[in-house]
């Protein structure tokens, strides 16, 4: 059986705003933006480190945010983060635990849903 591995996840945004993506993504969240590849630069978007994974967001010029699909990202710091998410006025939805571990929703500034959840022990 063929072995993959996930290398990057994308999600969209409107165009023209990677002002906000950066604030939230970037700031609020705090990921580390990298350079797009020379070839895509020019089509708008922003991407980010996600650990050992990357988080893209890409241009939709008929854009609808993901109100049920979302990425997932894990922290060791989750009610720092819940925090500063409270503090910047994002909206925040509580869930039950999976696997013992805590999480929780929110969204981006263009309204993709995104899930905040710990880090599994040993990760």
């Amino acid at each position: 059986m063929m072995a993959l591995t996930l290398d990057h996840v994308q999600i969209a945004m409107p165009p023209g705003r990677e002002d906000e993506v950066r604030a939230f993504f970037g700031v609020l969240l705090g990921l580390v933006e990298i350079d797009k590849p020379e070839a895509l630069a020019g089509r708008g978007g922003c991407w980010f480190a996600a650990g050992e994974r990357q988080l893209h967001l890409g241009v939709e010029a008929d854009f609808r945010p993901a109100r049920k699909a979302h990425v997932a990202l894990a922290t060791d710091e989750l009610d720092a983060l819940r925090a500063r998410l409270v503090a910047a006025g994002r909206p925040i939805g509580e869930d039950m635990p999976i696997g013992g571990r805590r999480r929780f929703f929110t969204e981006d500034p263009f309204g993709n849903r995104l899930e905040l959840i710990e880090r599994e022990a040993g990760a």
